[in-house]
């Protein structure tokens, strides 16, 4: 996935500053594709720069002149064309992964407390994605097609860090025991 696409997306849902634009991706989209606000900056003004979008200033814009932007149909265009290419499976890089390998090979490698907070993380995210479902898909609400989307994408980061929190689990447990020795402490 390429930034220019998750903002023509986010402007699709919404049309907006890119101050507004930055904050509500960090809440959304941001999840599951981060960016930083000077990246969003730059990216509005590459896309403008090939008519994608159009930024305008409103007349009540005021002393800020925030730009206000839109997609314009190349954008809607360019955003349908990139939707319908095949998309490669994910790439998984994870540097604590990579210690536990390291660790496997030189038997000397304390990761419990890094895996303690690995596992606080998550359920700390898992929590917040809960949070958000509570708030935004009620159960027994019948959801438009649009919605049921959104709510299994949530769905998807929810299942990411319930997978996480149960492997951190099984992990913390064979790290401790081998911490510990086969007859324990």
């Amino acid at each position: 996935m390429s930034l220019p696409h998750a903002v023509l997306t986010s402007l699709l849902e919404k049309s907006t500053s890119g101050y507004d634009l930055a904050r509500r991706f960090d809440k959304s989209i941001g999840h599951f594709w981060h960016a930083t606000h000077q990246q969003i900056y730059r990216e509005l003004a590459r896309m403008e720069a090939a008519g994608w979008v159009e930024g305008v200033v409103p007349p009540d814009a005021g002393k800020t002149r925030k730009k206000h932007y839109r997609v314009l149909p190349a954008g809607r265009a360019e955003l349908a064309r990139w939707a319908a290419e095949p998309t490669p499976p994910m790439d998984l890089r994870d540097a604590f992964t990579v210690k536990l390998r390291a660790d496997a090979v030189l038997g000397e490698v304390d990761l419990v407390p890094e895996l303690e907070r690995h596992l606080a993380l998550h359920q700390a995210q898992l929590a917040h994605y809960r949070r958000i479902e509570a708030q935004d898909f009620p159960a027994g609400q019948a959801l438009a097609r649009a919605q049921a989307i959104q709510h299994m994408i949530l769905k998807k980061g929810i299942r990411y860090e319930e997978g996480e929190i149960a492997w951190g689990r099984e992990m913390l447990a064979l790290l401790l025991q081998a911490e510990n020795g086969p007859d324990g402490p």
